[in-house]
């Protein structure tokens, strides 16, 4: 899709800075970033910053924090661990959601595009508001649940295969790649519980130590909480861990069939 641009007898003047790149730069690579404060009153923009990739590292985290420290301090963005870990750093690169830390400056082809996550409230720059996010991951009680009293002085223990049931579930991040991909969570991000918090609601459904399947699956019984899902795969495309949240929400629809036979 060709990028939007004004026609040359447009009154609209398009708004944005360009940071030239320093005198005697020999590997120049721009960075177009968006840029909107709540507190200036000026529309969302685009600033573009020239780097010189001979003193910048790898990955496009390290590009962004170049810029705050040594060009524009008033940028804005989350990042933490820089290890692909905590997902502080998740963010739409190219036109594809993913992690800063984890995505190579030399994988993007010319002028690398910077957004925040797609249709997420931003608070700022590159910054989205995560609250309702949180809000729909506590609501499906992400921690193990029993009946049954604890062993006493022993951890409740599972076998090697039960352990395996989990594998490709733990290791979210909640970075939310995978969920702003999703045209369903687009759409109904206030009734569909999306991707990640769905694979999320899997992990403990999957978990032998849980003892509350029944309640687990009857809060997720819902039109919209669960079924909103269409299988588009976008969640599987981008999710910087490499896991699956689609089947493990087919997981869940099989789960619901099988309690209701």
């Amino acid at each position: 899709m060709a990028e939007f641009s004004l026609p040359a007898n447009s009154k609209i003047k398009p708004t944005g800075k360009r940071y030239a790149a320093p005198a005697g730069a020999t590997n120049v690579r721009a960075f177009k970033v968006y840029r909107w404060n709540p507190d200036d009153g000026a529309n969302p923009h685009f600033d573009t910053y020239e780097l010189d990739l001979e003193t910048t590292g790898p990955m496009v985290l390290d590009a962004l924090i170049r810029i705050k420290a040594e060009v524009d301090p008033t940028l804005t963005f989350r990042r933490s661990c820089r290890e692909g870990i905590c997902g502080s750093c998740s963010m739409n690169i190219d036109g594809t959601n993913g992690l800063a830390c984890t995505t190579a400056i030399e994988d993007i082809k010319g002028e690398v595009k910077i957004t925040p996550l797609p249709h997420m409230e931003v608070v700022k720059d590159l910054v989205p508001d995560f609250k309702m996010f949180y809000a729909q991951y506590a609501s499906i009680k992400p921690w193990l649940q029993t009946v049954t009293p604890a062993p006493s002085g022993e951890e409740r223990l599972q076998t090697v295969e039960d352990r395996s049931k989990i594998d490709g579930l733990y290791e979210c991040i909640l970075c939310a790649c995978c969920s702003t991909a999703c045209p369903s969570y687009w759409w109904n991000s206030d009734k569909f519980l999306g991707p990640a918090i769905l694979l999320q609601a899997y992990r403990w459904l999957a978990d032998s130590r849980d003892e509350m399947t029944g309640e687990r699956l009857d809060m997720l019984e819902d039109p919209f909480r669960l079924y909103r899902c269409h299988t588009i795969m976008n969640c599987a495309n981008v999710c910087p861990k490499g896991l699956n949240p689609a089947k493990a929400i087919a997981e869940i629809k099989k789960m619901m069939v099988e309690r209701a036979v």
